[in-house]
């Protein structure tokens, strides 16, 4: 019998403690990796994974929690970026603070948690960097101005970077969800007037007629992070349902 897809190797996924972050973290640990998450909520974290408290907004949490994980995992092959806040509203609607805030988060959290890597992996054999970015990035959606912009400069930041990384062996992609069923997603319903009508809304906007599953873009970043993908680098990979390159007719 074969050894599993990641055995040997280890892994970092920020934002880990749900959603997204939880199903990748699982699925990785499920393939033979040994996995740390960093979240604020690192106390979410079920076990068997293991959780690091880290706030992706400040460099020496970061750092500290970087380190933390390398230790205990005896390095860092795969880092998965993960951790990121959502945003709604039009140019006109967002703070100055709010748009600092949100890309301090979203891309300025990428930045520093790569950073802090970026010692371990170089030591890596096999080392693979996912960053979850968005349909966000690809398409224009209405009310999500800032939200767009961060995951634009995510999009641009997944394909400069491997320029840079590629000699060190280092492999650079992103993940492009569509509209993805996640607790962060469960809470903009909550709020709407009508929670039922938004979802459908929500659904309907994707062609395959339904929210993108948390496990489906974890499947995503999992072929991203694999050293069976050792020739994929600065590329991005839609999980979106057909939204972004299918035009169908509406249905009658």
């Amino acid at each position: 019998m074969s050894e599993p897809e990641f055995a040997g190797l280890s892994a970092v996924v920020t934002g880990g403690a749900s959603g997204i972050g939880l199903a990748t973290a699982r699925l990785l640990a499920a393939r033979g990796a040994r996995v740390v998450c960093l979240d604020l909520k690192s106390d979410d974290v079920p076990a068997p994974l293991v959780g690091v408290r880290a706030d992706v907004a400040d460099d020496s949490t970061v750092r500290a929690a970087v380190e933390e994980a390398a230790e205990r995992l005896g390095g860092i092959d795969i880092l998965v970026n993960n951790a990121g806040i959502g945003a709604q509203g039009t140019i006109e609607d967002n703070t100055d603070d709010e748009w600092r805030h949100v890309f301090d988060v979203n891309v300025f959290g990428i930045v520093r948690t790569t950073r802090a890597a970026l010692p371990y992996l170089r030591r890596s054999r096999n080392a693979a960097v996912v960053n979850t970015c968005s349909i966000a990035a690809t398409a224009g959606l209405p009310d999500r101005a800032l939200y767009s912009a961060t995951k634009g400069a995510v999009l641009a930041l997944t394909r400069a970077s491997p320029a840079d990384l590629v000699r060190a062996g280092i492999r650079v992609n992103c993940v492009n969800p569509g509209t993805a069923d996640t607790p962060w997603i469960g809470r903009l319903l909550e709020k709407a007037g009508d929670p039922e009508a938004e979802r459908a809304a929500l659904d309907a906007r994707q062609p395959m007629g339904r929210l993108v599953s948390a496990d489906e873009v974890a499947a995503a970043i999992a072929y991203l992070a694999s050293p069976l993908s050792g020739s994929t680098t600065g590329t991005d990979l839609a999980v979106d349902g057909g939204m972004s390159g299918l035009r169908i007719r509406p249905r009658t």
